[in-house]
C-alpha cells in the first residue's frame, strides 16, 4: 500500500469525519474524544504576543510544564518569531534557544513539537525528545524538510505559507482565498507524499494571519469544511492575531494581544465544532473548555462521559 492510499480514520477519533465516517487521529499524538489544544512556547525576544517573557530556557520550561499542567495535549516551541515583518535568526541561535527547552519538557513527559522551517532544526529537536514537526512553511522554506520528515516518521504540520514574513502581507492577494489555500495545500500534501511521508501524520493548517488579510482569516475559518475536504486533520492557530484585534476594535482603540484570548477561545470552540482536530493557543485553560464544549456540542445528549479525556 502506498502512502497516498494508506488509512486516515481510526474508531472513535476526533474529529468526526464527514458523512458520520470516524475521524482522524495522529500516531504520535495524543489521542481525545475533543479537540487537542496545542500550548505555545515562544523561545525568542521578538514574538508578537510574549516576545522575551520566556527567553531564558528555565523560564521556558517552567511556562511548558504550566501548559500541561494546565491541560494542554501538546506543546510547541519556536526559537524563531514568524510574526509580519520578523527576521531571520540563525541557524545555531536557533538550535542554542530550543534545544535545552525540548530536552527538559520531553524528559518531564510532555509531547512537545517544535515549530521551525529548518530541517536541522528539527531534526536535532526530535533527537532531543521532540515528538513531532510544526513547520510554518509547509516544507517550502527547506526542500530537505520533507525527506527528514518522512525518515523519521513524526507528524508533520505543514501550515500554509506563500513566503517569508519580512514580506508576506504583500502576498495576501486572493480571488477567493479559500479555493487558493486548499489548492495550495493539496499541492504540499502531494508533494509531501512524494517525498515518503506517511499521509497519517500530516496534519494541515490554514496559516491564518500569514500572507492574510483579517477578511481572508474568517472566511477560511467560516468555511473549513472544504479545507478538511483535503482528507487530514485540520489545525487552527487564531491565538492572540491580529485579525482578532481588529474584530474587538473600539473606534481606535485595538485591544493589545494578551486581551484576546476571550476571542481565541470562542474561535477555537467554532473551529472546534467545524471539526478542527488540533487548535494551537497561548491561554490554555479557557480554550481547553471551550473545545470540551464544542465536543458536546456536536454529540448532544450524550453526557459529559463521551467527553472525558482518553489517556
Amino acid at each position: 500500500m502506498t502512502a497516498s492510499t494508506l488509512a486516515l480514520t481510526a474508531p472513535g477519533a476526533w474529529p468526526p469525519g464527514p458523512a458520520g465516517r470516524p475521524g482522524q487521529d495522529v500516531p504520535g499524538f495524543p489521542r481525545r474524544n475533543r479537540a487537542l489544544v496545542m500550548g505555545i512556547v515562544n523561545v525568542t525576544p521578538d514574538s508578537f504576543s510574549d516576545g522575551g517573557s520566556y527567553l531564558a530556557a528555565a523560564s521556558a520550561i517552567e511556562h511548558g510544564l504550566a501548559l500541561a499542567r494546565s491541560g494542554a495535549d501538546i506543546v510547541d516551541v519556536g526559537g524563531e518569531s514568524t510574526r509580519p515583518g520578523a527576521g531571520r535568526v540563525t541557524e545555531e541561535e536557533e538550535l542554542r534557544r530550543v534545544l535545552p527547552v525540548v530536552r527538559g519538557l520531553s524528559a518531564a513527559g510532555l509531547t512537545v513539537t517544535i515549530d521551525t522551517t529548518r530541517s536541522p532544526v528539527a531534526e536535532a529537536a526530535l533527537a532531543a525528545g521532540a515528538a513531532g514537526v510544526n513547520d510554518v512553511s509547509g516544507g517550502l522554506a527547506d526542500p530537505a524538510m520533507a525527506r527528514m520528515v518522512a525518515s523519521a516518521r513524526v507528524p508533520y504540520i505543514a501550515v500554509h505559507w506563500r513566503g517569508p514574513s519580512q514580506d508576506m502581507q504583500r502576498r495576501a492577494v486572493y480571488a477567493d482565498v479559500v479555493a487558493e489555500v486548499t489548492a495550495e495545500l493539496r499541492a504540499r500534501l502531494e508533494s509531501l507524499l512524494e517525498a515518503g511521508v506517511d499521509r497519517r501524520q500530516i496534519v494541515l493548517d490554514p496559516g491564518l494571519g500569514f500572507a492574510k488579510q483579517p477578511a481572508h482569516n474568517w472566511q477560511l475559518l467560516s468555511r473549513l469544511a472544504e479545507l478538511r475536504a483535503l482528507g487530514q486533520p485540520v489545525l487552527v492557530g487564531a491565538s492572540r492575531k491580529a485579525f482578532l484585534g481588529t474584530a474587538l476594535r473600539s473606534g481606535d482603540d485595538v485591544p493589545p494581544p494578551v486581551a484576546r484570548d476571550a476571542a481565541t477561545a470562542a474561535v477555537s470552540a467554532l473551529a472546534a465544532a467545524a471539526g478542527a482536530y488540533c487548535v494551537r493557543v497561548h491561554d490554555v485553560p479557557a480554550t481547553l473548555d471551550a473545545v470540551r464544549v464544542a465536543a458536546e456540542w456536536m454529540a448532544p445528549g450524550s453526557g459529559p462521559s463521551r467527553t472525558k479525556d482518553r489517556q
